[in-house]
C-alpha cells in the first residue's frame, strides 16, 4: 500500500472514530507519514472534495489544521449538496465522482446514474465545440440532478 492510500486510510479512521468530523494538523501527518505537505494536500483534494462527500476547512499558519466533515444527509439534500457543488464548468471525470458518491449514499437508481453519464458524456456532447463542452455539461448534470429528485 502507497503512501497516498495510508494517508487517506488514516484520515477515514480518523472521521469514523470521530462520528464524521476530523481536525488534523498538515504538518503533524507529514511528520507521521515521513512526507511533505504537499502530499496531504493532494491526498486531501483528490479523495476528500465535495464530489466526494466532503466538506473541507484550512487554516495555515503555526496553529493551522485542517477540518474534515462527511457530509452525511438525506438522499435529497445529498443531490441538492451536489448541485451546488458544481459551478459553472464540470469535466467528465469529476461528474463521474459525483455520481459514484451519489450511488454510494444510494440516493439514487443505478438506471438513473447511467443515463445521467450517458446524457453528458463525449459522446452526447460531441456536437459541441470542445471549449463548451464543460459548460454545457455543467448545466445539462444539474437540471438532471434536479429532476432526479421526482424519482
Amino acid at each position: 500500500m502507497g503512501t497516498t492510500d495510508l494517508i487517506a486510510n488514516f484520515i477515514l479512521d480518523a472521521l469514523e472514530s470521530a462520528g464524521g468530523i476530523a481536525e488534523l494538523q498538515r504538518s503533524n501527518l507529514a511528520e507521521r507519514f515521513s512526507c511533505v505537505p504537499s502530499q496531504i494536500n493532494y491526498v486531501i483534494s483528490t479523495r476528500f472534495s465535495p464530489e466526494h462527500g466532503y466538506i473541507v476547512e484550512s487554516r495555515r499558519g503555526g496553529g493551522g489544521f485542517i477540518r474534515i466533515t462527511r457530509v452525511q444527509a438525506s438522499p435529497k439534500q445529498l443531490i441538492m449538496h451536489t448541485v451546488n457543488s458544481v459551478g459553472d464548468s464540470l469535466d467528465l471525470r469529476t461528474a463521474a465522482a459525483f455520481i459514484s458518491n451519489i450511488l454510494a449514499a444510494n440516493a439514487m437508481s443505478e438506471k438513473s446514474a447511467k443515463l445521467i453519464m450517458t446524457a453528458i458524456g463525449d459522446r452526447a456532447l460531441s456536437p459541441i465545440d470542445s471549449q463548451y463542452r464543460d459548460l454545457v455539461r455543467a448545466s445539462i448534470f444539474k437540471q438532471l440532478l434536479v429532476a432526479s429528485l421526482t424519482e
